[in-house]
């Protein structure tokens, strides 16, 4: 059974940063595309960013490019998101995704069948 845990949430101030951590097991994490994802009140669940089986390519959705890092550790089954210069428009609960890595759709949300529970980002101004 897949479980993928998003930890690292919180309140912060604008401009903060802050590092969101998802855990996954079992699967065969290295065989996987994970990504990222948030859904704020009242809005769709939108794409932030993606990153391929062994971290060698990583996507993100343009209007949060250069402010969000996406990266993995396969030896500890984990995949982080760096987030800096945080704005009240990034509060939302940010979700952890999982699909196995066959190179595409990476920013489609129905690609991924796996899904953690989410933790909640919330930027003060």
């Amino acid at each position: 059974q897949v479980q993928l845990v998003e930890s690292g949430g919180g309140l912060v101030q604008a401009g903060a940063s802050l590092r969101l951590s998802c855990a996954a097991s079992g699967l065969t994490f290295s065989n996987y595309a994970m990504a990222w994802f948030r859904q704020a009140p009242g809005k769709e669940r939108e794409f932030i960013s993606a990153i391929t089986w062994n971290g060698g390519f990583a996507y993100y959705a343009d209007s949060l490019k250069g402010r969000f890092t996406i990266s993995r550790d396969n030896a500890n089954n984990t995949v982080y998101l760096q987030m800096s210069s945080l704005k009240p428009e990034d509060t939302a609960l940010y979700y952890c995704a999982a699909k196995r890595d066959y190179r595409a759709a990476y920013g489609y949300r129905d690609a991924y069948p796996y899904w953690g529970q989410g933790t909640q980002v919330t930027v003060s101004s």
